[in-house]
């Protein structure tokens, strides 16, 4: 190690961070790779059901919970440059005194735990539409949102790693990454499942049977309550509006009643 992993690292500026950041980027496209950065529109890191519910979670982390405000801080800031969700596995670039490389790994969901989620869940949600904008009963939401035995990982299925020098059991690049994951499950909910390695169309009702997926939209009152998400990971959260893509998922055409909005709130 140099010297500067025992003491101090030299200042460098936010905008000198961008700049090499930025740099790096580029050269990463010009490989082919698809460069995909974590963009907030403004502090609220996450506005839908899937997105908040993974910040929920992790803020659910006891043991790492003095490092996750840096994280958010660094999440907020686009010091997250570049995030790529696969089956099981997060590899991400974080910017800061330097471009520091993050690989989360997460075990998939055990084949019994989610045969058991799927078994409880079934005759809940109605559509492929339904399942992602997150609306559904409060039923369906509390078993899947449950500790341990639902579809988000607890502390001990996720292993990561990052090249920067600091020795915490997980640093502020992590945790960035980590609050990245819920803003991009914002606008790909469907990629908690494939990070999971499940298949979100065995949650259908009549999946099983062979049936094809409802196009019809939700059924009325079958909305999610913020209040319930935040009861069940025990959170304080803040409220704020669907992103204009959700909303527009779930409008129907003119001349027909509206369809009742996703509701939802995030202390992150």
């Amino acid at each position: 190690m140099s010297y500067w992993d025992y003491e101090w690292r030299p200042y460098v500026s936010q905008a000198e961070r961008r700049r090499k950041a930025a740099a790096e980027m580029a050269k990463l496209k010009k490989r082919g790779h698809p460069v995909a950065p974590v963009v907030l529109a403004g502090r609220k890191i996450a506005a839908t059901f899937w997105g908040k519910a993974w910040c929920d979670n992790l803020e659910g982390y006891g043991d790492y919970e003095n490092r996750l405000p840096r994280g958010r801080t660094y999440v907020r800031n686009g010091s997250v440059v570049d995030l790529q969700i696969a089956e099981a596995e997060i590899n991400a670039r974080v910017s800061g005194s330097s471009l520091y490389k993050v690989k989360v790994d997460i075990v998939p969901v055990p084949k019994a735990r989610w045969k058991a989620i799927c078994k409880d869940c079934a005759g809940g949600i109605d559509s492929l539409v339904e399942l992602l904008q997150g609306r559904f009963s409060k039923g369906v939401m509390e078993r899947i949102c449950r500790q341990r035995s639902g579809l988000f990982p607890a502390p001990e299925e996720i292993r990561f790693s990052c090249n920067c020098p600091d020795w915490a059991s997980m640093c502020k690049h992590v945790a960035a990454v980590l609050y990245g994951v819920g803003a991009r499950l914002d606008d790909k909910p469907e990629l908690l499942f494939r990070l999971r390695k499940v298949d979100e169309k065995d949650l259908l009702a009549g999946a099983a049977a062979g049936l094809p997926v409802s196009r019809k939209k939700p059924r009325a009152g079958k909305v999610l309550d913020a209040a319930d998400l935040s009861g069940i990971f025990g959170l304080d959260l803040d409220g704020g509006p669907a992103p204009e893509r959700a909303k527009a998922a779930s409008r129907k055409p003119a001349g027909k009643s509206r369809a009742t909005k996703p509701k939802g709130k995030n202390k992150s």
